[in-house]
């Protein structure tokens, strides 16, 4: 597969777990403040609130901040709890901060690829969260560096947030760039706008059709610089 200069590669469940850092952190962030065992059930609950807030987030009708502020409030109410949202939403990212889980193949992409070139985590997430979680990380040496959208000033699939990062890199022939991703809404979509070569990283065969002219597709990371 031909190598790029510069890859962008996103962060969540590209690079790192996301599910089992989650998981983590609202099991322990449950128990501290209820004073209750959690269950699988809470946490699918929660799941399902949180991620139908990131998917408005991406579409641009709330922004991270109503995010942050809202889905703990929402969850509390929706299981008859009581408690503060936003307290519960900074103990929760406390936590979450704390998950440097990686996926398979994640830190063996990172050594490979950082031989002949530059990569940047391209993220949605929150920045004291993904700052510490790559600091902490088995790849943290092998990162030039994280754009994450609360600086960027706009979510991806936004074309500002692709503006900004490729300003930052100081605007580097758009041919020389790859997006790296598992979200078709978020990295894919954002990508192609941009007018960058993306690629899908798409690890359990999902069966989803795209109009989107992506530039290719995988299912294991190593993909990347094998082949």
């Amino acid at each position: 597969m031909k190598r790029y200069p510069v890859y962008l590669m996103d962060a969540d469940d590209t690079l790192f777990d996301f599910g089992q850092a989650e998981r983590n952190a609202f099991f322990k962030t449950f128990e501290a403040l209820s004073g209750q065992t959690c269950t699988e059930e809470l946490y699918i609950c929660y799941n399902r609130l949180n991620s139908a807030l990131w998917k408005a987030l991406e579409r641009r009708e709330i922004t991270k901040k109503e995010l942050q502020n809202t889905r703990f409030a929402i969850f509390l109410k929706e299981r008859g709890l009581t408690g503060d949202g936003a307290a519960w939403n900074e103990a929760y990212l406390d936590r979450l901060a704390e998950g440097s889980f990686l996926l398979d193949g994640a830190l063996e992409v990172c050594q490979e690829l950082s031989k002949t070139s530059k990569i940047y985590l391209a993220t949605n997430g929150i920045t004291r969260v993904q700052k510490k979680r790559l600091a902490d990380s088995e790849i943290a040496p092998y990162i030039s560096g994280i754009f994450v959208s609360e600086e960027a000033g706009a979510e991806k699939p936004d074309i500002r947030y692709f503006d900004y990062v490729l300003e930052k890199l100081g605007n580097p022939d758009k041919c020389d760039v790859l997006m790296v991703g598992d979200s078709l809404t978020s990295d894919m979509a954002g990508g192609c706008a941009a007018g960058i070569d993306t690629c899908w990283f798409c690890p359990h065969e999902k069966a989803q059709s795209t109009d989107l002219p992506i530039t290719m597709r995988i299912s294991s990371l190593s993909e990347l610089f094998r082949g």
